[in-house]
């Protein structure tokens, strides 16, 4: 052939739906072969060629069209796909608000903990006040009831005291008797003896002054001992008397203590009981937390790992569509050249017809 040589078998193949359509070769102009070119240089068969060449560069340009109609296509496709599989961002707003509750409530219960612990310590510090208080009550009783044990043992000494003064008294009163008894034998010795003369003023006078000091002396260790027993009652009243008021005193201080003491023990236990419903509460919210947090955690991997998924995708999306726009550039580039050189074969056999 003079004006264009084919040096390969052109064809055209593509996948499904237009995908990855190639064309394996082009016309390729031999530039040499147009210089002097002139309709008498044509012959019948190589215008039977030409015409062949025209037909079969007119189904190249039918192939050329389908091929965009599938390309436009896979672009709908494409957008439909995007526009189907956008990536919708999950509102956590829902999560950050429960875990900020939760997180006031175990700021709330943590502070609650510090006031009970706080509250606790102050019923310990009482107590341990009371309970000294109590101890010093105790160690006063235990006091007075020495004083008043020492003052019933004075009690008994004394009480021993005026027995043996009793027994003293009664002796001396015997002794007396027993002089009386003694004076009497004697006198009437004196009378037999001087043949019944009595000489009254020798003997009456010292047997007088014997009975006067017997009963002064009695009198004497009587009003002493009742003094004394008077002084030693009263003084033994008075001290019971303080004593008992002490203890009246001491007994009523030591009920409230003992009062205050079991009320302090009550709600410490309560406290403690409440410290511990507080603690189980602050274990199970910081389960809950814990547990919102590995789910969340998880989820927001799955999300991620979705993410990435879906951007590779659309990764190897917008490498598809690089590609495809590629081949349809150069798909465009050989419809143009094919369309020139059509329009060149048509002008040549147009030129030949006329």
């Amino acid at each position: 052939m003079s004006l264009y040589s084919i040096s390969k078998t052109h064809s055209v193949y593509g996948g499904a739906g237009g995908q990855g359509t190639r064309i394996s070769s082009a016309l390729r102009p031999l530039n040499g072969s147009r210089r002097g070119f002139s309709l008498a240089d044509v012959s019948a068969d190589e215008k039977a060629t030409m015409q062949d060449l025209n037909n079969r560069l007119a189904s190249y340009l039918t192939n050329v069209r389908s091929l965009e109609e599938s390309n436009i296509e896979l672009e709908i496709k494409i957008k439909e796909w995007n526009e189907s599989h956008t990536v919708v961002k999950q509102d956590h707003s829902g999560y950050q608000c429960i875990i900020q509750d939760l997180v006031d409530k175990i700021n709330l219960i943590s502070k609650n903990n510090g006031r009970t612990l706080l509250e606790i310590d102050n019923a310990k510090l009482a107590a341990d006040d009371f309970k000294t208080k109590y101890e010093n009550e105790l160690a006063m009783r235990k006091n007075v009831e020495a004083d008043t044990s020492g003052l019933k043992k004075l009690l008994d000494d004394l009480s021993l005291n005026r027995s043996d003064l009793e027994i003293n008294y009664e002796g001396r009163k015997e002794e007396l008797i027993l002089m009386k008894k003694s004076h009497v034998e004697e006198m009437a010795l004196d009378r037999s003896e001087s043949g019944g003369q009595v000489n009254v003023c020798v003997d009456a006078a010292p047997s007088m002054d014997l009975n006067l000091e017997m009963t002064e002396i009695r009198e004497h260790y009587e009003a002493a001992t009742e003094k004394n027993r008077e002084e030693l009652e009263s003084w033994y009243q008075s001290k019971i008397t303080t004593v008992n008021k002490e203890v009246i005193t001491h007994n009523e201080e030591l009920q409230v203590n003992r009062t205050l003491l079991k009320d302090l023990t009550v709600k410490f236990q309560r406290l403690q009981i409440e410290l511990q419903s507080l603690d189980s509460m602050k274990a199970a919210d910081e389960g809950t937390l814990e547990e919102i947090q590995v789910h969340n955690g998880a989820e927001l991997a799955s999300l991620q790992a979705t993410v990435t998924t879906l951007e590779e995708q659309l990764s190897l999306f917008h490498a598809n569509i690089a590609n495809t726009k590629q081949e349809y550039e150069t798909l465009l580039d050989i419809k143009t050249r094919l369309v020139h050189e059509i329009e060149e074969y048509r002008r040549l056999l147009n030129g030949e017809e006329r």
